[in-house]
């Protein structure tokens, strides 16, 4: 008589219960999914937002300018670099085949330099037909609004599309919070539960160091070490992993205090389990629950922190697609009001779909809704 293995169920009753809360938050919910859209495009930007076409078909061959840099005497030229935007170029690639364009045909650091107004320029949709005519007519196509290149969200001080710098721009934001928060939590994570679980001097110690390492002004310390090393993506991280690391290290230390003389923790030190294994494998759990939902937050404050420093100046490299940046244009140029509403609208909205994320993983761990 064959048995049948019942099959083990892939969430837990209580995991099933958790996610069950989650979706429960319907702001939290669709916030999660949006934003999670958002990363997803924009991890894909050079294939919306380019000045190289995705894929040309030259002379019966099919090239790939958007993943292979391609010397412009492949087109006939004498260059080393080709401008897939020379009027030359357009032809002659017309002539003797196709070329599949982005949406958007600016990169986050293309300048236009046919704009019907002096830069910043305001967006194409907010010109009149009058203005639209006589760019037209003065870059040598017709058909008003239609026959001219769209800057959606305009352009900045420097001629380079908003739009295509907002795109640019989320994605090093969001990738640069998420490795922070990521990593710094680890580190969190590790100094609160030796902290917690050992107790005594150690705690005392470590406590003490932290309360004057908290006690140091964080940004004024960031400005002063962006100035004198020269600030990068990797640079900016390093710098800001030395005082982010601290923002768990409070709850997971309270969770292992509370934790550690529970009788399933003494029985495992009467069985001999290791104090790593206890650690890892019995009390880390529990402890995840109150760090999980405060993850979201650190992501905020990750971004946000990298938001200021471009604002003030002493972030990523001039040049890079930054939002901050686009916040201090903004300031700059009060004329051009679509700079800071534009980069005002983004950073509120990324903030505030992690906001209602981190809203709806509280009520998900929350013990009153998971037994309720």
């Amino acid at each position: 008589m064959d048995a049948t293995v019942p099959r083990r169920p892939l969430l837990s009753p209580l995991n099933r219960r958790r996610l069950a809360n989650f979706r429960a938050n319907r702001r939290g919910y669709w916030s999660f999914w949006l934003f999670l859209g958002l990363c997803v495009l924009s991890l894909f930007a050079e294939l919306i937002a380019n000045d190289r076409p995705i894929l040309v078909s030259y002379k019966g061959e099919i090239l790939s300018p958007v993943l292979k840099d391609y010397p412009e005497e492949k087109f006939g030229g004498f260059l080393a670099y080709t401008d897939y935007r020379d009027p030359v170029i357009v032809r002659e690639i017309e002539a003797n085949g196709w070329a599949l364009w982005p949406p958007i045909r600016f990169s986050y650091d293309t300048h236009n330099l046919d704009l019907p107004t002096p830069a910043p320029s305001k967006p194409t949709w907010l010109l009149s037909d009058a203005e639209c005519a006589a760019h037209a007519a003065r870059i040598g196509r017709s058909g008003g609004c239609a026959g001219i290149e769209w800057n959606w969200l305009g352009t900045d001080d420097q001629g380079r599309d908003v739009l295509a710098r907002i795109i640019y721009g989320f994605r090093i934001s969001v990738v640069f919070g998420l490795i922070l928060a990521g990593v710094s939590s680890v580190i969190g994570i590790a100094a609160g539960a030796v902290q917690g679980y050992f107790g005594g001097w150690t705690d005392l110690l470590m406590q003490r160091f932290i309360e004057i390492w908290t006690a140091v002004p964080a940004l004024y310390l960031l400005i002063i070490l962006s100035a004198v090393v020269t600030p990068g993506f990797w640079v900016l991280l390093g710098i800001l992993l030395l005082f982010s690391w601290v923002a768990l290290v409070g709850v997971v230390r309270a969770e292992f205090l509370r934790a550690r003389n529970f009788e399933y923790v003494r029985a495992a030190r009467a069985l001999g389990v290791s104090d790593a294994r206890i650690m890892v494998r019995h009390v880390l759990p529990n402890a995840m629950v109150a760090t999980l939902t405060f993850l979201p937050f650190v992501i905020n404050g990750s971004i946000t922190t990298l938001t200021s420093l471009d604002f003030l100046g002493f972030g990523l490299p001039p040049g890079s697609p930054s939002l901050g940046e686009l916040l201090a244009q903004g300031k700059s140029n009060v004329q051009a009001p679509w700079l800071g509403l534009a980069g005002f609208t983004v950073i509120a909205l990324m903030l505030s779909l992690l906001v209602f994320i981190g809203e709806a993983v509280r009520d998900a761990f929350d013990p009153r809704k998971t037994f309720q």
